[in-house]
């Protein structure tokens, strides 16, 4: 799991974050820092680049973008909060906005459409618990977790409650439909292709 960067106590803003080594990547959740080095391995990249290609080319010409981490999300009770009240700042392996309105130079502030986050050793628990009732409470629409040993992908979607209900589950081969995105449907088989 990250390990986080305070003291009892001890709160970070996303003006705070600003001032931190940029050779450094971490995250503010609720205003503790968990530092998210070491930087991923081959297989998380391989996963996240085809991922991020079915995607990118689907959305081409769309009103809808994906973006790959390093890639700010700011998350706050208001979105205009000053960068001195933003206390909330993750980089999903892969986020999808759809709203134009919520991306500026930065990254995105405010809750994306569609996020993708890769396990790993170091990051599953925080990836199942913490972030998934991070990406719950701030509407996050959709929450893919990828399993990379398992070749497994759980997808949660949001109910009319603001919950997530329960998750699709998918592996190997499975063609996985992105609802959220119309026709698209993710192949998974390229998805795990060795």
């Amino acid at each position: 799991m990250p390990f986080p960067m305070t003291q009892p106590g001890e709160r970070f803003t996303y003006a705070d974050y600003l001032a931190w080594p940029d050779g450094e990547r971490w995250e503010l959740i609720n205003g503790v820092a968990y530092n998210m080095s070491p930087a991923p391995g081959v297989v998380h990249q391989k996963i996240s680049g085809e991922v991020f290609r079915q995607f990118a080319n689907h959305l081409k010409g769309r009103p809808c973008q994906v973006f790959a981490a390093p890639f700010d999300v700011r998350l706050a009770e208001q979105l205009s909060a000053s960068d001195n009240y933003v206390d909330t700042v993750v980089q999903p392996d892969l986020v999808v906005v759809c709203d134009k309105s919520k991306l500026d130079e930065r990254g995105c502030n405010g809750a994306p459409d569609l996020v993708v986050e890769i396990l790993s050793p170091s990051s599953a628990g925080h990836d199942l618990k913490t972030k998934y009732d991070l990406y719950e409470r701030y509407g996050v629409s959709e929450y893919w977790i990828i399993h990379p040993a398992e070749k497994t992908l759980l997808v949660y979607q949001l109910d009319q409650q603001g919950k997530y209900g329960a998750a699709g589950r998918f592996a190997g081969d499975d063609n996985v439909p992105v609802l959220l995105l119309g026709e698209l449907v993710v192949d998974l088989a390229d998805v795990f292709a060795e």
